[in-house]
């Protein structure tokens, strides 16, 4: 009997283990807010950084899903453009679940940053009509984001951590609290970064534009210059042609 409650004492104490280790092995959670509705959504942040290759007059289209009241982000940067007219601009457009127009840029380098009104797809369009000969390679950066930018609502939910931990120390809501910040701060930087290895990926191809530029036109200019040379000897060597005199070709008066 004594073996079986303690066997039974034992897979408890697992069982209770196993609990708290699921708690705590899911990573980061996110938060759950109250809609309107009655509708609970679990809010979080997703970045997502690559590029891609426009075709001539070519259009592309992404979408990313946000949760209402989240801070919706898209940085992009033409980084090379071929064709006849090198048009380096591109349009792009950003679209709400319901299809209105929430933002629109047009420029080789661009930011959007809005406050998602609804939950939902919101579309990305780049379009590549400045373009029509050539296409281009366009890096992209978005995301969506948290941000408690609502006072009251800090407020509120400061009101609600001190009646909670009125009778305890507010160590760990402190240490919570700055460890939100820092969160913050390393994603803005991580952002910043994105944007500082965009221009770094332009620059270098604008220099191997260039240095493929400088290379042509040397090697063209170069071809007419002894062209133009050849052509030069040949026409002094014709005014100075003469005809040699035979018994039966003489000069004649």
């Amino acid at each position: 009997m004594g073996v079986r409650i303690q066997t039974m004492q034992g897979a408890l104490c697992c069982t209770v283990f196993l609990l708290l280790l699921g708690k705590g092995g899911l990573g980061q959670t996110t938060r759950v807010r109250a809609m309107p509705g009655d509708q609970e959504l679990l809010w979080g942040s997703d970045q997502y950084d690559f590029a891609i290759v426009l075709p001539a007059s070519g259009l592309e289209c992404f979408w990313h899903f946000a949760h209402y009241g989240e801070h919706f982000y898209l940085t992009y940067m033409v980084q090379w453009a071929t064709g006849v007219a090198n048009a380096r601009h591109l349009s792009v457009t950003v679209n709400s679940p319901d299809g209105h127009l929430v933002a629109t840029t047009d420029d080789a380098t661009g930011q959007i940053n809005f406050k998602t009104e609804e939950t939902g797809f919101y579309q990305m369009c780049l379009n590549n009509f400045h373009n029509r000969f050539g296409s281009m390679q366009v890096f992209l950066n978005f995301g969506v984001y948290y941000s408690e930018a609502d006072e009251a609502q800090k407020q509120k939910e400061k009101k609600k951590k001190e009646e909670a931990s009125k009778n305890l120390n507010d160590t760990l809501s402190t240490i919570e609290d700055s460890a939100n910040k820092l969160q913050g701060y390393t994603f803005h930087m991580w952002r910043f970064y994105n944007f500082a290895r965009m221009r770094k990926g332009a620059d270098y191809y604008l220099l191997l534009s260039n240095y493929n530029y400088v290379n042509w036109w040397s090697a063209v200019q170069s071809i007419v210059i002894i062209a133009a040379g050849y052509l030069q000897l040949f026409f002094l060597k014709r005014l100075f042609h003469t005809k040699t005199n035979t018994e039966t070709n003489k000069p004649r008066c």
